[in-house]
Parts: C-alpha cells; sequence; structure tokens
C-alpha cells in the first residue's frame, strides 16, 4: 500500500493501522493512480479473508482511500469492472535550448503574458539576435515561432500575488467644466494617432495629506503610445508646462486630449492652450473611471508596476523620476506588446473578448500611415539601435535609484540628503555599458542671468494689491521655502506661518496665499532646467517651452554605429 509520504505498506492479517484520513472524504495527497494499485493489491486478500477480516481489510481501505464505505464495498467486490488507466507518457517537445531563449525573449520582454509575448516575438528574436544575446539554430527558431500562447504559459508558469493599490487625489474643477464637452469611453473610435488621454498618478505613498511627486500619463488611443512627465505638486500651471512638453516627445501630433473632471484640469488656462493649440479638449462623466480606461490602464501596468507606491518628495525624486521616464518611454513604446479590444460578443452569461494580435505602439504607428516616409525611417532606425536586453538593465538600475530617493509615510517628513543622479544615456543601449552615477550639472548663471532672475523675481512679489497685504514682510521667506520644496502645499506653509506668529493669520487669508503661491510657483516653472534635451524619439516641434532656442538633440546616424 502506498502512502501518502512515499512508503509501500503491504496489507496483511492482522492488519497494522497507520495514520490514514478520516472515512467521507477522499484523501487528496494520494493520487487516483496510487488508490487503484492499492485496490488491485487488496482485492486478493479480501476475497479469502473471513467476514471479520474482510470487515477489517474494509474499514483500513476506507481509512486510506478516503472513499464511503458502500463504494469501497463494491470496488473490492467489482475491481474486474474497474477499468485500469492507461499511461501515456507525453514527450518533451521542447528542448532545453528553446526554453532557454523563450525565458531570454520573456525577461527582455519584462515578463508579459505569453498572448502579447507571442505575436512580438518574431520582431524580439530578431533583435535579441542582432545584438547577439541569442544564436538560435534554424530548428529551435523555427519551435519558437510555432510555439503556442497555452504552451509557452505552461513553460512560463509562475505565482502570481497580488499588489498594492493606489489612493485617488482628484478633486472637483471649477464651474468652466460645463464649457468642455464630456466624451464617455463607448462614444472614443478613432483610428487615427493624435487623441490622447491625461491623468495623474500620485506617489503619496499611505497617506494623501502633505505634498509629493505626481506623474502625468499621457496615452494616445488609436496606437497605446505613452508618455509619463513627472510633476513636483499638482497644480494647474505644473500640469500646463508638462502638456506645453508632451508635443515635443510625440512624434505624431496632438489632436485631442480627454480629461477627468479635476481641477489641474479644468481651468482657463489649459482651455486657452488647447484653443490656441488647435486641441480637441474633452473630459469624462464625474466618477466613472471607465471613461478613462485606456490611461488608467497604462496608470497601473506603467507608473504603477515600475514606480510602486512609495512617497516621493523633492527636487531629487523628481529629477531621478525624470531619468526613469526618459527610458522607459523608449522600452515601452519599442519593446512592450498590447492588445487591443476588438469586440465583445454576449452568449447568456457568458461574454466573449476578441482581441487582436498583440503589437508593440511603434508597430501600430507604423501601420497608421500618418507618419512620413522620413520619419518612419528615423524611427525604424532608432528600433534597430536599441537593445533591449541593455536597455532594461538600464531601466531596473534606474528603478532602484527612484527607490532611494523613496522616503516613510509622514505627510510633513523633508526630501532625503541629496544622492548622485542616476543619468540614462541613450548610447549605453547599443555600447553594452551602463550609466554612470554623477551628480547633476549645476547650470552656469552669469551676473547678467543673476541681475535678471532678480528682477523678476521682484516683480512677481510686487504684484498690485487691491486690499492690505496680510503676508507683507513674508513672501521673501515664502518664496525660499517654494524654492527648497517646490512640493509643499499652501496649507502646510499656512500652518508654519501661524505657528510662527500665532493670532496674526485668519483662516481666510490662505486665498492670499494661494495666489502668491501661484504666482512664485510659474516663475520657478519658468527658470527650471529641463531634462528632456536629448530624446532620439522626439516631437516635430522646433523649441521647448522654457523659450531659450531648440534643444540640442543627438544625430540618430549615431545610434546605429554602436562602439564596442
Amino acid at each position: 500500500m502506498r502512502q501518502p509520504g512515499g512508503g509501500v505498506c503491504r496489507l496483511h492479517t492482522p492488519i497494522v493501522r497507520c495514520a490514514f484520513p478520516e472515512e467521507g472524504s477522499v484523501d487528496k495527497s494520494l493520487s487516483y493512480q496510487a488508490r487503484r494499485e492499492l485496490l488491485q493489491q487488496a482485492v486478493p486478500q479480501y476475497r479469502e479473508a473471513s467476514p471479520s477480516q474482510k470487515r477489517t481489510l474494509l474499514d483500513a481501505f476506507v481509512a486510506a482511500t478516503g472513499y464511503h464505505r458502500t463504494y469501497a464495498r463494491w470496488l473490492l467486490n467489482h475491481a474486474e469492472e474497474v477499468q485500469p488507466t492507461l499511461q501515456r507518457p507525453r514527450p518533451r517537445q521542447y528542448g532545453p535550448d528553446v526554453q532557454h531563449a523563450l525565458f531570454l525573449a520573456w525577461h527582455a520582454a519584462n515578463r508579459i503574458c505569453a498572448k502579447r509575448l507571442i505575436p512580438f516575438l518574431p520582431t524580439l528574436l530578431e533583435a535579441l539576435e542582432r545584438h547577439e544575446h541569442l544564436h538560435l539554430t534554424e530548428e529551435c527558431r523555427s519551435q519558437l515561432l510555432s510555439m503556442s500562447a497555452a504552451t509557452a504559459d505552461r513553460l512560463l508558469r509562475s505565482q502570481r500575488t497580488l499588489g498594492l493599490r493606489g489612493l485617488s487625489t482628484t478633486r472637483a474643477g471649477t464651474l468652466l467644466k460645463q464649457q468642455i464637452p464630456i466624451r464617455t469611453f463607448e462614444e472614443w473610435n478613432e483610428t487615427r494617432p493624435g487623441f490622447l488621454e491625461a491623468d495623474l498618478v500620485a506617489h503619496c505613498g499611505t497617506d494623501i495629506e502633505g505634498g509629493y511627486l505626481y506623474t502625468l500619463t499621457l496615452t494616445d488611443i488609436a496606437t497605446g503610445w505613452t508618455e509619463c512627465l513627472p510633476l513636483l505638486y499638482r497644480s494647474q500651471e505644473a500640469v500646463l508646462a508638462a502638456l506645453q512638453l508632451a508635443p515635443l516627445l510625440f512624434p505624431f501630433p496632438i489632436l485631442g486630449i480627454d480629461t477627468d473632471n479635476g481641477g489641474e484640469f479644468i481651468n482657463e488656462a489649459v482651455i486657452a492652450y488647447c484653443e490656441q493649440a488647435h486641441i480637441t479638449f474633452t473630459r469624462g462623466r464625474p466618477y466613472l473611471k471607465n471613461d478613462q480606461c485606456f490611461v488608467e490602464q497604462k496608470n497601473g501596468a506603467i507608473v504603477r508596476q515600475v514606480v510602486g507606491y512609495d512617497r516621493f518628495v523633492g527636487e531629487q525624486a523628481y529629477r531621478q523620476l525624470t531619468e526613469l521616464y526618459r527610458a522607459l518611454r523608449l522600452y515601452v513604446n519599442c519593446f512592450q506588446p498590447s492588445m487591443k479590444l476588438l469586440s465583445k460578443q454576449r452568449d447568456g452569461k457568458k461574454v466573449r473578448y476578441v482581441y487582436d494580435p498583440a503589437k508593440t505602439p511603434l508597430q501600430r504607428l507604423f501601420l497608421s500611415g500618418v507618419l512620413s516616409v522620413q520619419k518612419q525611417q528615423e524611427l525604424t532606425e532608432v528600433a534597430q539601435a536599441l537593445d533591449p536586453i541593455r536597455l532594461f538593465q538600464q531601466l531596473e538600475q534606474l528603478q532602484q535609484a527612484v527607490f532611494r530617493c523613496a522616503v516613510d509615510g509622514s505627510p510633513f517628513v523633508s526630501s532625503p540628503l541629496a544622492a548622485p543622479l542616476h543619468v540614462f544615456s541613450v548610447e549605453q543601449c547599443t555600447a553594452g555599458k551602463f550609466p554612470e552615477e554623477r551628480n547633476a550639472p549645476a547650470p552656469t548663471a552669469g551676473l547678467e542671468t543673476l541681475y535678471r532672475e532678480q528682477e523678476r523675481r521682484k516683480r512677481v512679489l510686487g504684484w498690485r494689491r487691491t486690499h492690505k497685504d496680510p503676508f507683507e514682510g513674508e513672501w521673501e521667506q515664502i518664496f525660499s521655502l517654494l524654492q527648497a520644496n517646490p512640493e509643499r502645499s499652501s496649507g502646510d506653509i499656512f500652518r508654519e506661518l501661524q505657528r510662527r506668529s500665532p493670532g496674526r493669520y485668519q483662516p481666510l487669508q490662505i486665498r492670499t496665499l494661494q495666489r502668491g503661491m501661484r504666482k512664485i510657483r510659474a516663475l520657478l516653472l519658468e527658470t527650471r532646467e529641463e531634462q528632456w534635451q536629448e530624446e532620439v524619439i522626439r516631437g516635430q516641434l522646433p523649441s521647448p517651452i522654457s523659450g531659450e532656442g531648440p534643444p540640442a538633440y543627438p544625430d540618430r546616424r549615431q545610434l546605429s554605429k554602436p562602439s564596442g
């Protein structure tokens, strides 16, 4: 008799009792084949035994198998009628070379599901062979390309755990939302690239109080092209600056933007910018995330999966997050395939979803036909020059650098000490080297530049008041606080001023502080040095938003000639 522990104990009289399961429930530790073997061993002894011995044998058989007593008695009396199960061992079709190549491609694609991996596998294998990460035989390549998604999932089977969930920080906008048309997820059927969905992701940890970083996610509906822009804080000025920067990153013109009803989107500044840039501006219905289903999916699959749920505060975390997104945009848009829903077929209670073959955003952009021949050739050269393995390795290092900038969950904790900035380099994705850790270059400011900044600062802090200023003499200190920690909220600074001067400030005077902080933040946004200056996939605008001239982009032909 085969026991659950693996040992064998034959049935003899008198019977030695063992630690068997109780009667009434089938012992799941014994397989079906093991119980049938136990039946074949017990049948000869049961038929030759006396009635008292049969009772003892039946008790032992029931305890060992977990069968019901009546069913166990029938089996012992009709063992000939029980059909023996045939063992048909299936020969292994895919050898270790095929599995090794599949594992390498799976890790290079960030361990996506097989339904997304298999359609993208020919392109990914070609890139891995081009950069000498794989050397496949014709037989191995044919087996990989003929493998089904179910077989790949079986070979790549692993445990999946549930992750954390983020917190919502969306607040209702002003009455201006009545001027912005509502668009639902059922009405958007655009097949032309350029219509985007936008949303903010809060990097607040487990507490929404205080100041922290945000990520503005922009997703194209037709192609799935996604750009992520970090924000030091949530305000209409910061969102507007990011929207003005977005055309420099998307390789196609922006035609429309759809947002939620947050006040950072629904304001006069964003409306005026969209009208001036001839961008269609729509919004979803309040409290219905399905209206922004495309960007909500990217928030989880890209931002939360890579950045996580930690709390990030301060200029250093902002710059490190920018470096991470510079690498992430290339990896996601060139090497991360996704499926688009084509139709839903309802059969009673069952709904069958039909998807198209998985494609990367770059492949969908090529199929759309909106790019010129020159632009398409440029993007093709960039995609062929990028090494997915080395790009992914850089992405992991940049991710760890971002994690080192995380702070604890306290809403009033100061930003961590400045650490060396881990800089992303496109050239390292082709040369096989890794990015070096170095401090962020400090901008050189001459006397003329300092004088110009001081004059602008005086002009901002000395705006015309119609009533007595309750914060007179404190604006220089408020400016210094915001310059050191731009993510601090008006409520945080107002409470600090109240602690310094008890009884001086009334609760309603926070509105004056908010107006002044809005002007100060607008000045800080104009003078901040942007990092998005060396992108190989970029838009068609000739100059950035700072108005200091066009960025110095590297020659794309240099990417096709890796050194080393």
